[in-house]
């Protein structure tokens, strides 16, 4: 519900519906780059491909919302922002409000390391860990769910110590992707996928076949 998400935000952040507004979290998994943008590549080849992911996920988020003819729905991508160059919504907020994944941020760590360092959180899914991301949010603004039960999200990195060492590798070593594996998961990226989203933006056509 969007009140869930309002709740937990200064008004500044807070989307613009009542709070029993439903609404959906739209997340993708590591198959999605065989499943999803690969195909869609393949298919858009003649036509003009700025960003192909951000352009996979709106392909495939206007189906989702052809599926829903009578309904209105509103779709919020993750790399939207606002005049004043907030996002349009916090992603990581929506994904633990949620319970689609853990945001773990400071203030889950009891025994604060870091001092006057700025620490940034991170979202963690208990199936695929790190491997995974949050491409936007889906809202049916005519669709109100008072009863909806909110679900938490799974604490999958419980221990104290395992949360310091996933907020250190996130913050000063994110590179080379060690936070991802703070838990067993169930699959990653492929070493192509990784070869593609480690690559400048500018030089990934070419990875794909594109240039």
């Amino acid at each position: 519900k969007v009140g869930w998400y309002n709740a937990v935000l200064p008004p500044a952040f807070h989307l613009p519906y009542s709070d029993d507004t439903l609404a959906f979290v739209v997340l993708s998994t590591p198959s999605m780059f065989d499943k999803a943008l690969k195909p869609f590549v393949n298919k858009e080849r003649l036509k003009i491909i700025r960003d192909p992911v951000d352009q996979c996920v709106s392909h495939h988020l206007s189906h989702v919302k052809e599926k829903f003819p009578d309904q209105k729905v509103d779709v919020i991508f993750d790399y939207e922002i606002l005049p004043s160059r907030k996002p349009k919504f916090l992603a990581q907020t929506a994904a633990h409000v949620a319970g689609a994944a853990y945001y773990y941020q400071r203030k889950d760590v009891k025994l604060d390391p870091w001092g006057k360092k700025k620490i940034y959180g991170v979202c963690i899914h208990p199936q695929y860990g790190g491997w995974f991301a949050i491409r936007g949010l889906l809202l049916f603004p005519d669709i109100q769910v008072p009863f909806l039960e909110q679900s938490a999200p799974v604490d999958c990195v419980s221990t104290e110590e395992k949360r310091i060492e996933l907020l250190e590798h996130f913050n000063f070593h994110w590179q080379d992707g060690r936070y991802r594996d703070i838990i067993e998961v169930k699959e990653r990226y492929s070493e192509e996928q990784k070869a593609y989203f480690a690559t400048p933006p500018a030089e990934r056509f070419r990875l794909l076949g594109l240039t």
